[in-house]
């Protein structure tokens, strides 16, 4: 693999800066650029929040806060990089702009990855000088605790791009996950998101607060999928005889009305349903207080992941 030292980071929202306390954390040095006003200040607070839970986690021994430096053009942020991670919002147009630049402007070795949660690899890439360095690396949030990472090619990402993709981000203590068909939304969006419609519907439905909701995942579900995931799980329920008894078992009840997979109306009533549910949740919690819970919640809980199911195929 081609030595990947300096990293650059192109958007500081909070997976940019997701990106940068994780880089940081396993000792490359970061070169920042973002053109909104304040961005540094707020990048800096954001990594002196979450660098107790970066020494929790374990971090290179050369890992340093100090690697951090902010530019005030794009161009120089990726002159001299070896990987280049994008962050920009979520529109087509605003991104194949970024990338137009950050492919002209950076070494010719450089990989360029994506942090797109929807947008497909091969519409990113069309119309760059070096698409086959460009591919689709999405993260998942808090990116500096979550291993997961989605490495996704386009039609004319080269095989090689997609390896050294591979072999760094395993480098950085994640698990990158190679989707082998590019779709909009990759894998773990689709799965999410067909579970977010469906709690739309029961709290727009008044079946469920948004409160019971989250109680249904987070004592349920969610306990069993951080361990083995929605297939493994369903294998265990159709006893010794595994999935091949569950799916004749239960096979039938997919032509139940169970789901609502169309996503409601966002109306102004669901909408206040749902803030209100949340923030009523959320009681006298601030976003920083609940983001502090949850980060020592997932460094605890991804030590019992490791301890019990340690054979991971990615």
């Amino acid at each position: 693999m081609t030595t990947i030292n300096k990293v650059a980071v192109i958007g500081t929202g909070v997976i940019g800066n997701g990106w940068i306390a994780r880089f940081l954390a396993q000792g490359h040095e970061v070169i920042a650029y973002d053109p909104s006003q304040g961005a540094e200040e707020r990048t800096n607070k954001v990594i002196e929040n979450v660098w107790p839970t970066l020494e929790k986690l374990g971090m290179a021994e050369h890992a340093s806060k100090e690697k951090l430096k902010f530019v005030t053009t794009m161009e120089d942020a990726v002159a001299d990089a070896d990987f280049i991670q994008e962050n920009v919002p979520e529109r087509e147009q605003l991104k194949k702009d970024v990338l137009a630049t950050i492919d002209k402007h950076a070494k010719a070795d450089a990989i360029i990855g994506s942090s797109t949660s929807g947008i497909m690899p091969s519409t990113l890439q069309s119309g760059l000088t070096h698409p086959e360095r460009v591919l689709v690396a999405h993260p998942f949030n808090p990116v500096y605790i979550l291993p997961l990472v989605e490495l996704v090619g386009g039609k004319e990402t080269s095989d090689v791009t997609i390896q050294k993709a591979r072999e760094f981000f395993t480098s950085l203590q994640m698990k990158p996950l190679i989707i082998q068909k590019e779709i909009e939304g990759h894998v773990a969006d689709r799965l999410m998101e067909a579970l977010w419609r469906e709690a739309l519907h029961l709290v727009n439905d008044g079946i469920a607060t948004t409160e019971e909701v989250d109680a249904a995942i987070i004592y349920g579900a969610g306990l069993r999928w951080a361990q083995m995931g929605p297939f493994l799980t369903f294998h265990l329920a159709g006893g010794d005889a595994g999935m091949r008894h569950m799916l004749e078992q239960f096979g039938p009840a997919l032509q139940l009305p169970w789901t609502k997979l169309k996503a409601p109306e966002l109306t102004d009533e669901l909408k206040e349903k749902v803030i209100q549910g949340c923030e009523s949740h959320a009681g006298e919690a601030s976003v920083f207080e609940l983001e502090q819970k949850r980060n020592e919640f997932l460094v605890r809980l991804l030590d019992l992941v490791e301890d019990y199911w340690p054979a991971s195929k990615i």
